[in-house]
């Protein structure tokens, strides 16, 4: 079949590579600059050189043999490693967050920059409508972006599958990127706090594998004070997180060399449900580690279970 899948994050890539090895035609629509979504590395030029920060996912974890063969060809091929800062069996992409999302990309046809604005029925076909104007056909669609957007995406076309994205939430998440010029006298590379705390999460991204550049650490919120504050100011946000890490690590910090923030509307997802949903008979289907649980890995379990079950027998996916 032409199956067109919208995003192409860690689910997408991972039903495209599983469809793709079965003989599909497989098309990725994104509207990312590049590989990354919720495991983007974002570079900020300072008088210090190039910073690097994993701003979104800070690390994973394997439990699924599967996911291990995965992860296991990623690090023989070196854009994966361990981070001992996390604790034992925590991973990352090498030199970013992103780099196994970009080897997954090399080898698929994914179109960057491009934003699906609508889905529709065609005959037998579907037609997917970027905010461009350009317009594509496919046979199937597989929807691996957040629930939320899925549901804006599927109102029309599937308003019983837009429901279904509907009863699952994506707590947000503020995310502040500090550079400095020189290292921060503490021996912590990573914090954490509680959900309700402005700091929930603190890591010095210059200590995992591969990372060059200056002083680095990436400041994220607590889900409920990202919520709390999600239409705050950014450069407020940043001055609170940035004090918050102070009176953590018990010092007070240089004039960063670099600053900036992002606001993930949809960064945890909720836990549970089905896994992936696949309709044979309108063709259409989702994935997403919101079908499963917030982690990288219940992402690409995501995307493996519903590329196993398009090309399943029709009875068994009833």
């Amino acid at each position: 079949m032409r199956i067109c899948i919208v995003g192409a994050g860690m689910a997408g890539l991972a039903c495209a590579e599983a469809l793709a090895a079965r003989g599909h035609v497989i098309t990725l629509l994104d509207k990312g600059r590049g590989p990354g979504g919720r495991m983007s590395t974002r570079r900020l030029s300072t008088p210090a050189g190039e910073a690097s920060f994993d701003h979104g996912a800070q690390y994973f974890t394997v439990r699924d043999p599967r996911f291990r063969a995965r992860v296991d060809a990623w690090i023989a091929d070196g854009c994966a490693a361990p981070w001992a800062a996390a604790g034992e069996g925590a991973y990352v992409g090498v030199p970013g967050m992103n780099a196994p999302l970009r080897r997954m990309a090399a080898g698929l046809d994914v179109t960057w920059g491009a934003r699906v604005a609508a889905i529709s029925r065609r005959g037998e076909d579907w037609r997917l409508t970027r905010d461009d104007g350009v317009t594509c056909a496919a046979d199937a669609v597989v929807v691996a972006i957040p629930a939320e957007q899925a549901a804006d995406l599927l109102l029309a076309a599937a308003p019983d599958l837009a429901a279904l994205c509907g009863r699952s939430t994506t707590a947000p998440c503020w995310t502040v990127m500090l550079a400095f010029d020189k290292a921060l006298p503490t021996s912590h590379d990573s914090l954490k706090g509680a959900d309700g705390e402005p700091l929930g999460w603190a890591a010095r991204n210059r200590s995992k594998p591969g990372r060059m550049g200056p002083e680095t650490w990436v400041l994220q919120a607590g889900p409920a004070w990202s919520r709390e504050h999600l239409e705050a100011d950014s450069d407020w946000v940043a001055a609170r997180l940035s004090m918050a890490l102070a009176q953590r690590l018990g010092i007070d910090l240089p004039q960063p060399v670099g600053l900036d923030t992002h606001r993930w509307r949809y960064a945890r997802s909720a836990a549970g449900g089905p896994g992936a949903v696949w309709d044979p008979s309108r063709r259409l289907g989702l994935c997403g580690d919101w079908l499963i649980g917030p982690r990288v890995e219940a992402a690409w379990m995501s995307g493996t279970t519903l590329a196993e079950r398009i090309t399943a027998p029709v009875e068994m996916t009833l």
